[in-house]
């Protein structure tokens, strides 16, 4: 194969290729510095079967990824030197096997072990390492979770989950709207929640900690706001916490508890929301018979704590624009003793 020569009086080639070739070894190391194999919601920091397989892929497609980055800058650099030092002629040169060695037959090479592994990948993450200990249904709502557990009937929270350490879960997946997609990056890969479909996922924790969950198909205005905490415990545990999850919601100990749970059940909160044990038996909004534990409020938009509860049950498209709860009417002078019963249902 002949290069076409330069003409007489033609410039050589512009400094500027050999400075792209420095920017995008400059841009490599940038995105490599940038590179965390920690981090609450870390794919490369694995904790499970599921996220182990994603990991493994990752790194594969990655290393190949930079061979031929460094393959592409080496024949970048051997051209603009060949240009520089030599006189090469014009020539009517055949380049069909060169574009066929490096524009297909290289690429296959690639390609078809990466969709064999690919392939491998999607037929372990069906074969867990031993059979489901229990079941979970995730039911998405804007922009909430919700979670029972059927096997334990009255289990029910919101925005968070737990699941026995060193077991296989089961998660069934479905939609009270809007598609949602469920991913815990360190223990599964993602799975959508689709509107008249029952799906299912697998999850399995090597070791008991809390794992960052999150809504990673665009649901809406708040789709940022809709995570989820997945708290894997030890199985003895896991056992007692679910047992009080199914419990009802424990009776006032203080003047000011009675007080707040008489202002719960005689307004508006009553009529949306659940709080197991008393006349609550609102379908609308996440069960709150366990509210003064939880993480979070409003799926990760603030703090759990009695001033963001506050601003909360006020107002809360102050604290989460869009979402569905509307302004409560609750009298400044009943407020404190409503944050005191809510606080006190752990």
């Amino acid at each position: 194969m002949r290069w076409p020569a330069r003409r007489r009086g033609t410039p050589p080639p512009p400094r500027g290729a050999a400075a792209l070739a420095l920017a995008s070894l400059a841009s490599a190391a940038t995105v490599l510095a940038g590179c965390s194999t920690g981090g609450p919601q870390s794919t490369l920091d694995s904790v499970g079967f599921g996220a182990r397989r994603a990991e493994g892929l990752f790194w594969l497609m990655f290393w190949i990824s930079m061979a031929v980055f460094v393959e592409v800058l080496a024949f970048l650099g051997w051209a603009l030197l060949r240009r520089r030092r030599h006189t090469v002629r014009a020539g009517g040169g055949d380049a069909t096997g060169f574009v066929v060695v490096l524009g297909v037959a290289i690429p296959a090479v690639i390609l078809l072990p990466v969709y064999g592994r690919n392939l491998a990948d999607l037929d372990a993450l069906a074969r867990p390492p031993g059979a489901p200990a229990t079941t979970v249904e995730l039911i998405g709502h804007q922009w909430w979770w919700e979670v029972r557990y059927p096997e334990r009937p009255g289990a029910v929270t919101a925005n968070e989950m737990h699941i026995p350490a060193g077991r296989t879960v089961r998660v069934l997946l479905r939609t009270a709207d809007v598609q949602h997609s469920f991913w815990v990056p360190q223990l599964m890969p993602k799975t959508d929640l689709i509107a008249g479909k029952v799906n299912q996922t697998l999850l399995h924790a090597d070791r008991p900690g809390t794992y960052r969950a999150q809504c990673a198909e665009y649901c809406g205005k708040q789709h940022a706001f809709m995570a989820l905490v997945v708290t894997a415990d030890p199985v003895d545990r896991f056992e007692a916490w679910l047992a009080r999850a199914a419990a009802p919601a424990p009776a006032p100990t203080s003047q000011a508890e009675q007080r707040g749970r008489a202002v719960f059940e005689g307004g508006a909160c009553a009529s949306c929301h659940t709080v197991r044990g008393t006349t609550a038996h609102g379908t609308v909004g996440p069960d709150l018979t366990t509210i003064g534990s939880r993480w979070s409020i409003g799926a990760g938009a603030v703090p759990n704590d009695r001033g963001h509860l506050g601003g909360w049950v006020a107002n809360s498209q102050t604290v989460k624009p869009g979402n569905y709860m509307p302004p409560q009417p609750v009298p400044a002078s009943d407020l404190p003793d409503l944050l005191t019963y809510l606080q006190s249902l752990r």
